[in-house]
């Protein structure tokens, strides 16, 4: 596989989050000068209040280099004050003994353009998600110390801190409940049958916030392959002075891995401007293919009817599964630039612009347009537009399944396509508002995306962890009955 290579100056913050497809073909924005080498114009911030680490870059050497390769002693006592006992992920996706599936291996033509991957290959998201056990274990906790060497006895106190450590295949931070510091940028690569993983250890404890002076607008950048980002609440809801927040989590590599995350206000005091932004972006600016978004929970993006401000925004291949997504100021879930091949299987989206935005344009590598997409067994619920085409788009896409109801325009396909199976009725929420601050999407008894959906493509558990099969029927959405 080709090695992902970053712009030297960084000065290119991925067209990826600039572009709505409601405004089609409009200019993207090109490059942004960046005021520092190490972050683009995505950077991060965060707030010294209490409990939160104030400390948005390493200004401290590490006690040793030893501390950078040497892993944590398996049976080592946390330090005083913190708790790595992996705690609120139902879906059980962090066992120790579990294997990864490596993923098919992407091939580049000779002007290191991605050869498009067939619609039918995907990484096996079960597999994936989990996080077996690593030779290299470094542990973060607010009680810590960016001076100690990184073991549970002695854990770093920063994110930022954790990340520099980072250098090899086979490695996991594991980050204890805590407020820390947003505005970090790995670049570290796993491999296929090794990966590095960044976990919250218990399931949205770890808050990733703004700083109180931030220079930087993305709260956590990744720009390695094979690299899994799972459990973190990023909270975009208190920003500091500087430069806002625009993006959530980005990846720019190669079979990376965005689950069960909870992003929520980025950018949605933000001025709505051609700069864009989203809560996760997966994008192909670097070469980066086959990136998962899966039970990520996304809410309250971008100012209302802001139309640069995505939540879940893709421009390469990949999937997208499970999440819940509600009130982005465009789309919920975005495909534009490069993006083909996607799968977008059992998501619940909620009070946004759009509900989905299928399309290509203002390509980085080709201008071949978006085919070869699957859209099915979703809720598109009392949106601006339910499912759109825009752009660029093949015979190949494919809308089935989907339950659309409540929208200002349902569907609005391209090249003569319908969709099919697709259900109007209202979802029988259990507790839907647009307004409630956690409006409750689980399905009523009653509810016609009861066992509407297909098999095909349809992961093994919903956002909860609980199992879907054949027996109980495939329900519609990120929640089974």
């Amino acid at each position: 596989m080709k090695k992902l290579t970053t712009i030297a100056s960084d000065i290119r913050v991925h067209a990826l989050l600039c572009c709505s497809a409601a405004v089609l073909l409009t200019a993207c924005g090109g490059g942004v000068a960046d005021t520092g080498a190490a972050q683009p114009t995505q950077t991060a911030a965060y707030s010294s209040k209490s409990g939160v680490v104030a400390s948005q870059e390493v200004a401290t050497t590490p006690a040793s280099d030893a501390a950078e390769t040497t892993p944590a002693v398996a049976d080592a006592a946390p330090a005083a004050g913190a708790s790595f006992d992996l705690a609120g992920y139902a879906s059980h996706p962090l066992s120790a003994d579990a294997a990864t599936t490596a993923p098919p291996e992407q091939s580049f033509a000779a002007d290191g353009t991605p050869k498009l991957l067939a619609s039918s290959v995907a990484i096996d998201v079960t597999a994936s998600a989990t996080v077996p056990a690593t030779s290299i274990n470094y542990y973060v906790a607010t009680t810590g110390s960016d001076t100690a060497a990184g073991t549970k006895a002695a854990p770093f106190k920063t994110l930022a801190r954790a990340i520099k450590a980072v250098t090899k295949a086979g490695t996991t931070v594991w980050v204890a409940p805590g407020t820390y510091a947003g505005g970090v940028k790995t670049t570290a690569s796993g491999t296929a049958a090794s990966r590095i993983y960044f976990v919250s250890t218990t399931k949205w404890g770890a808050k990733i916030v703004p700083p109180a002076s931030s220079v930087n607008t993305t709260a956590f950048d990744n720009r390695g392959n094979y690299v899994s980002i799972i459990g973190f609440d990023v909270d975009g809801s208190q920003p500091g002075s500087g430069k806002a927040w625009l993006h959530g989590i980005y990846t720019g590599g190669s079979y990376d891995m965005i689950q069960e995350n909870h992003v929520h206000h980025i950018a949605n005091k933000a001025a709505c401007t051609s700069a864009g932004g989203s809560a996760i972006g997966v994008d192909s600016y670097y070469h980066g293919v086959m990136g998962d978004v899966v039970a990520n929970t996304v809410n309250d993006i971008g100012p209302a009817s802001c139309k640069f401000i995505q939540g879940i925004y893709v421009s390469t291949s990949g999937t997208i599964k499970n999440n819940l997504v509600y009130r982005v100021g465009e789309a919920a879930i975005h495909l534009w630039h490069d993006a083909t091949n996607v799968i977008i299987t059992n998501n619940t989206v909620a009070k946004s612009h759009f509900g989905v935005i299928v399309g290509g344009g203002d390509y980085y590598f080709t201008s071949a347009g978006n085919n070869n997409t699957i859209v099915a067994n979703n809720i598109f619920y009392d949106n601006g537009t339910g499912i759109s085409e825009e752009g660029k788009t093949g015979s190949g896409n494919r809308y089935t399944n989907n339950l659309v109801a409540k929208n200002g325009t349902a569907i609005k396909l391209q090249n003569g396509k319908t969709a099919t199976g697709t259900i109007s009725s209202d979802p029988l929420f259990v507790g839907y508002s647009a307004t409630a601050a956690t409006p409750n999407f689980h399905l009523t008894s009653s509810s016609p995306a009861i066992a509407r959906g297909t098999a095909t493509n349809a992961p093994a558990t919903d956002i909860d962890g609980k199992a879907r099969n054949s027996t109980t029927g495939f329900d519609l959405g990120a929640y089974q009955h």
